[in-house]
């Protein structure tokens, strides 16, 4: 069996798309997957599965999901190895400090490839964008949120195939995947 980490996206955010994590946790092993552990309100779960095809996994969790919520949301799966790839590209000089926040947008398949940094059409002045296969890391000066491209990310279409998460909660993420323990909600 191998781990995985869901991001389901649009979930508990500003009162809209409201699902109980304990709800997840009981649909996704439902469906068969194992060592199921939500992390946060913010739709955020570690688990394993003998499937070793993320995107089926995707397709696995969305179909569970159909059975306690009222409306369908899209969820953003990474493997360990993906997972990894991504935490290792995040630059070492990024960390908490009160000018610059950080935080990872997460792929869809249909969206994943390099030119998605062009796509955003980052403002160099007030934000920065790397491209980790699966993810694009995102450094956006506090300062400058109003006028950040980025931020404003929720007009477009593309939004729907992305799912954004700060930089504490990937690594968070990443660590419970990794050792296989960690602190996880109180859904868990």
């Amino acid at each position: 069996m191998s781990r995985y980490a869901a991001f389901l996206r649009g979930v508990n955010v500003g009162g809209q798309g409201m699902v109980r994590m304990t709800d997840v946790k009981v649909a996704f092993e439902g469906v068969g997957l194992a060592d199921v552990r939500t992390y946060i309100n913010s739709g955020n779960v570690v688990f394993q599965s003998a499937e070793r095809e993320p995107r089926k996994l995707e397709r696995v969790a969305e179909q569970a999901l159909r059975g306690i919520c009222d409306f369908s949301p899209r969820v953003v799966v990474k493997s360990l190895a993906e997972m990894q790839r991504i935490v290792k590209a995040i630059p070492a000089g990024w960390t908490d400090e009160k000018e610059w926040r950080y935080y990872v947008i997460f792929l869809r398949h249909t969206v994943d490839s390099p030119g998605i940094v062009e796509e955003l059409t980052p403002r160099t002045d007030v934000e920065e964008l790397i491209y980790a296969p699966g993810a694009v890391l995102w450094a956006a000066r506090w300062s400058g949120l109003r006028r950040s491209n980025v931020a404003k990310l929720g007009r477009r279409p593309l939004y729907q195939e992305v799912t954004v998460r700060n930089l504490n909660t990937t690594r968070k993420i990443f660590e419970m995947m990794r050792t296989g323990s960690g602190r996880a909600s109180r859904a868990s």
